[in-house]
């Protein structure tokens, strides 16, 4: 084996080479919870002041490198994929031995590279649950209950499916289940007393809850149990390295596994949306299993290798392309708002404000300029959520977007950006009339690819 010293440094230096080639890149999961950290370092308190419908620590963890994007974000990134590789390791360790942790480490950070590189590369929430997911189970598997429902409530407090890695440990522990509940509880007493003190707790409920409880019942997919069949298939395809160890699992509490494995894929499937990245649920369990097996197999080592091959080769042109900064399909949006941030910031003036129509947060990110309102996004404007707006109009509410348009239309922004309506015409900003008296205060200065870009008039 190798001294784990220099098996974790070789993996680290892999790790940073795979994120650095998407420096120039920000993806999809990057994006909002960057703008939410700058404007927390405007001075704004996220949900009170911010709209953002995650939990807080998706955002505020961006805080620790200044909410900047470049190589701090993806060093962070790379440093993330190595705690998780790292607790893996500790776990497979403490109950198979060194071989059984290293296979694990390694396979973990393998797919943490070779795996979609929308779902890998942002620190986006599915993929943070992803280390106190192991850490909460790892606590729970070596009877430290309480600390398992700390991890767990961090889990929750990153992501809602926290709930699914909290019922996991106490599969794992169920005579720790006090200890557990108790632990949880304190996470979260520690998160609710700080928005409580920031007067942000009614805004989290709204955001968070009340607006992903309609997005999460409302897919827009029209077979969504079919196409959930289909990409599983497809994932375990990918991931056939990892699966084909599962034949070999231990005996000893194989119904603890098995809970495992139903109780993610309950995660996976909740909102029938199926989205790769939602398949993080999913890793903790099988890299531990394969870790397992290939330390005792020889044989399963072999075939292991060469089913490796499937996401390499699938998965790793996307690297070279990054590296080349080269046209593609996947960055295409990505460049888009790159030009047009360089506009904006070309035609704007020192203490401006910025909004932005569509979901293009990026553009906050990338001009540096303040917002303008407490909406990031126009998702709860129109009602339609981001994961069909560029091809759907059907709101899943109308009420209350109404009200926050009306709360708009009292901001007072000196540059507007419209990033939806040249996609989907349906929803663009010149289709609200109760927003054409508040647009009529700007004029259009520049359309760049697929943005259109407005200008407070001078009075």
């Amino acid at each position: 084996m190798i001294p784990p010293r220099i098996f974790f440094a070789l993996l680290l230096l892999i790790l940073f080479a795979a994120h650095l080639c998407h420096v120039s890149i920000l993806w999809e999961g990057d994006t909002l919870p960057l703008a939410t950290a700058q404007q927390m370092l405007h001075g704004r308190t996220i949900y009170r002041d911010i709209w953002f419908d995650k939990p807080p620590l998706t955002a505020a963890i961006d805080l620790l490198w200044g909410a900047r994007p470049g190589w701090l974000l993806r060093a962070a990134g790379a440093l993330y994929a190595l705690l998780a590789c790292w607790i893996a390791y500790r776990f497979a360790r403490d109950l198979w031995g060194e071989p059984a942790g290293q296979s694990a480490a390694g396979l973990l950070g393998f797919f943490l590279i070779f795996d979609f590189p929308s779902a890998v590369i942002p620190l986006a929430s599915d993929l943070l649950m992803l280390a106190p997911h192991l850490a909460a189970v790892w606590m729970a598997a070596t009877r430290r209950p309480f600390w398992s429902g700390v991890l767990a409530g961090v889990a929750f407090w990153i992501n809602p499916k926290g709930v699914f890695v909290a019922a996991t440990c106490v599969l794992w522990n169920p005579a720790g289940i006090a200890w557990i509940a108790a632990g949880f509880a304190a996470s979260s007493v520690v998160m609710l007393g700080w928005l409580g003190v920031a007067g942000a707790l009614g805004s989290y409920w709204e955001e968070v809850w009340q607006w992903g409880r309609l997005y999460a019942s409302s897919t827009f997919i029209e077979h969504p149990l079919r196409n959930g069949v289909v990409r599983t298939l497809d994932w375990m395809g990918f991931h056939a390295a990892i699966v084909l160890c599962l034949v070999a699992a231990p005996k000893p509490r194989r119904y603890v596994w098995a809970g495992w494995f139903a109780l993610s894929l309950a995660g996976v499937a909740a909102g029938l949306r199926f989205f790769p990245r939602y398949y993080f649920l999913l890793l903790p369990a099988m890299v531990l299993l394969a870790g397992y097996t290939c330390a005792r197999i020889v044989r399963v080592r072999e075939v292991l290798l060469i089913l490796l091959l499937i996401p390499a080769i699938r998965f790793g042109p996307g690297y070279v392309r990054a590296i080349r900064n080269a046209a593609w399909a996947d960055t295409a949006m990505d460049q888009d708002s790159r030009a047009a941030a360089a506009f904006i910031r070309n035609i704007a003036k020192p203490g401006d404000t910025l909004f932005i129509w569509g979901y293009r947060p990026e553009l906050y990110v990338y001009t540096g300029i303040p917002a303008a309102s407490k909406y990031l996004d126009s998702q709860p404007l129109t009602g339609v959520p981001a994961d069909r707006h560029l091809t759907h109009s059907e709101p899943v509410e109308t009420e209350a977007a109404a009200r926050r348009r009306r709360e708009l239309a009292q901001s007072r922004p000196d540059i507007i950006v419209d990033g939806l309506g040249p996609y989907n015409p349906h929803l663009a900003l010149t289709e609200y009339p109760d927003l054409r008296d508040w647009l009529s205060a700007y004029r259009e200065v520049g359309r760049i690819g697929q943005t259109i870009t407005y200008k407070k008039e001078q009075r």
